[in-house]
């Protein structure tokens, strides 16, 4: 056989190989656009138009460049301006595709030529292939090869059933013409997810705010300048049956911000938040994209502090807290995501000042991020007494001491708790029930002071 009958291996991603000639399934440019809805866990609606020749009579489509994580019980294929121009009587969702490993294990049993890398060429049937060795059938002999000989292996043709990319095949019953056509589907391997840049003021009344969006493509595709929609949320999905995408009530549309600085619009869509990016965007397979959800807003904010002894002996925990609301700066759904904190040193350096994650946070609604605990400010709790009143009633004392040891004086939240049928006969602050098992004693300390805070719990069961 003649050198130039050989496929070579070196060569393959330059040979292109593709659906049959004349097929349909490669179409873009002007007559394809996509559209991407992503969703929060690993999931995404894909809706690929294009314009395709259907056969006169039956006859075969193919559809190349879907997602290689593509859930094929999800698909939905249609003409656009004529729904019976074409009839689905079958599809095939093919995935075999070309590689090395894949073609040695196709060539089984069949001639292949082996160049070494001390320039000999050894041409035989491959008898086996596994964990990178080659054992030929050279002549009467027997050659085993391993992979750090093989300089190139030579190919006679590529063998049947593999394809170069994911590929869906419908044989269909069609009307001979040529009509814009939706391809509906849902993939696994993407997801995006939310990340916020906040710089605090050192006194923690303001800080700045940015959002940012991050997608993870690892769906084995990559969408072309495609229309891109967030969808914020829990949608419930059912395994192993195909996800349900969620059908909306009606869309209430708010911007995000003045029309010359958005990127994301806002719409309500059933019980999620969609964002829908104001321009079309590519997003490439095995790659991570940020965009900036919204631009740098100002929040009114607060420090807290709050000692939980019963939970963290001696620790002071530190919270920034802002509402979500248009008064205080934002008022916009928040999807969930990591906050990371920064504050100005006495250089006016940005320093790394802690991170939390938050969960969805609606307009209106507290947002709260702990950035670590407090080195300067310190708790300690005890409990001073505990006697039986009755065999149903006990009443238990305990003292709580902060102390700060900073230049200025902070305000600390006392979180004590409690269960069953509760009273507190005596105390030294005045406290407020946060809930049924919850009580809080907020203390000003003085720089440098210390706050002692002392109640008897009477409780029956």
């Amino acid at each position: 056989m003649r050198k130039s009958h050989w496929i070579h291996v070196v060569a393959l991603a330059a040979l292109g190989f593709a659906p049959a000639p004349g097929g349909p399934g490669g179409a873009g440019g002007a007559d394809r656009s996509v559209a991407l809805t992503i969703y929060n866990d690993n999931l995404a609606l894909v809706k690929d138009h294009r314009t395709l020749s259907f056969p006169s009579g039956a006859g075969e489509i193919r559809f190349t460049d879907v997602a290689s994580q593509i859930d094929p019980t999800s698909v939905h294929f249609q003409a656009v301006d004529d729904p019976g121009a074409v009839q689905v009587l079958e599809q095939n969702f093919q995935f075999d595709l070309v590689s090395s490993e894949r073609l040695l294990q196709k060539y089984v049993d069949s001639p292949l030529e082996v160049l070494t890398k001390d320039g000999k060429l050894h041409a035989g049937t491959l008898l086996s292939f596994e964990g990178g060795s080659l054992l030929l059938r050279e002549g009467e002999g027997l050659v085993g090869l391993e992979r750090a000989q093989i300089q190139e292996v030579r190919y006679g043709k590529l063998p049947g059933g593999l394809i170069t990319r994911p590929t869906l095949q419908w044989t269909v019953e069609g009307d001979g013409g040529r009509h814009p056509a939706e391809l509906r589907y849902l993939t696994t391997g993407i997801s995006w997810h939310s990340e916020y840049v906040a710089v605090a003021s050192e006194s923690g009344d303001r800080m700045d705010l940015a959002g940012w969006v991050s997608i993870d493509n690892r769906s084995g595709a990559t969408y072309e300048n495609a229309m891109l929609k967030l969808v914020a949320g829990e949608v419930n999905r059912v395994e192993p049956e195909p996800p349900a995408v969620p059908r909306g009530r009606g869309m209430e549309v708010m911007a995000l911000k003045a029309a010359d600085s958005r990127q994301f619009e806002e719409e309500t869509f059933s019980e999620y938040h969609l964002y829908t990016l104001q321009r079309p965007a590519t997003v490439a397979d095995r790659e991570i994209k940020q965009l900036a959800l919204f631009p740098t807003t100002r929040l009114k904010s607060r420090k807290v502090y709050t000692y939980d002894g019963a939970r963290n002996a001696k620790k002071v925990q530190v919270t920034l807290e802002a509402k979500n609301s248009k008064l205080d700066g934002l008022g916009i759904p928040l999807p969930k995501g990591k906050v990371r904190v920064y504050q100005e040193d006495a250089s006016k350096a940005l320093q790394f000042a802690g991170e939390d994650a938050i969960d969805h946070t609606p307009k209106d609604e507290m947002l709260r991020v702990h950035i670590g605990n407090a080195f300067d400010v310190v708790g300690e709790r005890k409990q001073t007494d505990s006697r039986a009143v009755s065999d149903r009633t006990r009443e238990t004392s305990f003292e709580v001491k902060v102390r700060n040891h900073k230049k200025e004086a902070v305000t600390v939240v006392v979180v004590e708790r409690a269960w069953g049928d509760w009273s507190v006969i005596r105390k030294s602050q005045d406290f407020r029930k946060r809930d049924a098992t919850t009580l809080e004693f907020p203390v000003t300390v003085a720089a440098d002071g210390e706050v002692v805070v002392t109640y008897t719990l009477r409780q029956t069961w």
